[in-house]
């Protein structure tokens, strides 16, 4: 019997142990926490959104640059298998109203419950604590005082985001030790500091945005925005972060566009602003005649040209608010990351080619992608196909 060493307990870990162990192959995975999927049940907190039901056509271009890279992957095990995956595990899947898909009960943890007593029933040992340390000179991994030497390996260590969760990147001096290439880690799905007034901070930290269309680099997201004590971050902010952050580094910052009242054409809008104040102040003039909320009142305000603008510029400025960017949030407060093992350094089946009979799935390769399913989506087809690849190399 063959052995297999998965190294990190998260999706990409267990879905490559439970192929891997039907197929056969005696595998044991090690978890540095003292428990599995822990990234996994926070992204349940909210709803676990395991993937989105549009047509795969328009689903791999969430991928930017890395579409090319992840589709065979993806197309071998696409959202309806990753969906009939979890209605095996006794956990049925619904297409929310958004076309993203999630389990009934809307949690992460009766779907881990499931998976981890099938891992148990087909024989996956579990080695908990177990902080992987590398290699060794004679080339056996390397667990705190533990050493291992299976037949093969498959690292899913995760990114760099969430380290508290278990994924912290510290895996990546281990591999540039071997001479592999890795992208340096940056936030992915994350939020961006913005300079407010002390009284706009203190008064409307915590407020959300909504509705409201966002748009930088001609690309314009409808949806929610929150406004925090250092910034702005939320769903709609999320889906143009890679292009915001990007932007940010190369410019020192960025200028995010707001339609604070999305939907209201730009005419109605002057229309009505256009409108006699009759002694009202602005805040319940904005209220009255263009109907935002008092976040986005309290935001159109933090322009301090806002008091004395004309009908026409007013308006101008509520549907196209420019709300300059100074930075991302720290990486340990990102919903994902961007970098890893660069495309190079891996042949079809995720094989380092470095490292024969090591393989790497998930968030460890240079790809990033939008909240909305896409991230679970990746990483579990990708740890199919690592899998898959194992099972076949002889």
């Amino acid at each position: 019997m063959r052995t297999a060493a998965i190294i990190g307990g998260g999706p990409a870990g267990l879905m490559a142990a439970e192929i891997l162990a039907i197929s056969g192959i005696a595998v044991t995975v090690y978890e540095r926490k003292p428990s599995l999927g822990r990234k996994f049940l926070m992204a349940g907190r909210g709803g676990l959104n395991l993937t989105h039901s549009e047509p795969l056509d328009v689903f791999m271009t969430r991928y930017g640059t890395a579409a090319a890279w992840l589709e065979p992957s993806i197309k071998s095990f696409p959202p309806d298998a990753l969906r009939k995956w979890c209605e095996g595990l006794g956990e049925e899947t619904f297409v929310g109203s958004s076309g993203r898909v999630f389990p009934k009960s809307m949690k992460a943890s009766p779907l881990l419950r499931a998976w981890q007593a099938r891992l148990q029933k087909l024989g996956v040992a579990f080695k908990f604590n177990a902080t992987w340390q590398g290699w060794d000179t004679a080339g056996n991994l390397v667990f705190n005082a533990e050493t291992a030497k299976p037949d093969m390996a498959l690292l899913a260590l995760g990114g760099a985001s969430w380290p508290r969760l278990g994924s912290d990147g510290g895996w990546v001096k281990y591999l540039e030790g071997k001479n592999i290439k890795i992208a340096s880690f940056t936030p992915s799905n994350c939020g961006f500091t913005v300079k407010w007034s002390d009284i706009f901070r203190a008064k409307y930290a915590g407020q959300p945005l909504k509705p409201v269309a966002l748009t930088f680099a001609g690309q314009t997201v409808k949806g929610e925005a929150m406004l925090s004590e250092k910034g702005i971050e939320g769903g709609a902010v999320y889906a143009l972060s890679g292009s915001l952050r990007d932007h940010i580094a190369a410019k020192g910052d960025a200028v995010l566009t707001l339609d604070l009242k999305p939907e209201m054409p730009s005419e109605e809008v002057a229309k009505r602003l256009s409108a006699p104040r009759r002694g009202l102040t602005l805040s319940n003039f904005l209220r009255r005649e263009a109907g935002l909320s008092p976040a986005a009142i309290a935001l159109v305000q933090e322009n301090r040209a806002a008091q004395s603008m004309e009908p026409a510029a007013l308006a101008a400025l509520v549907k196209a608010y420019p709300l300059k960017l100074e930075s991302t949030f720290p990486i340990d407060r990102a919903i994902s990351s961007a970098g890893g093992i660069v495309r190079d350094e891996v042949d079809s089946g995720f094989m380092l080619k470095k490292l024969p009979g090591v393989y790497v799935a998930g968030e460890m390769l240079d790809w990033e992608a939008p909240t909305g399913g896409y991230l679970l989506q990746a990483t579990f087809s990708t740890a199919v196909a690592a899998a898959k690849a194992m099972i076949d190399k002889k």
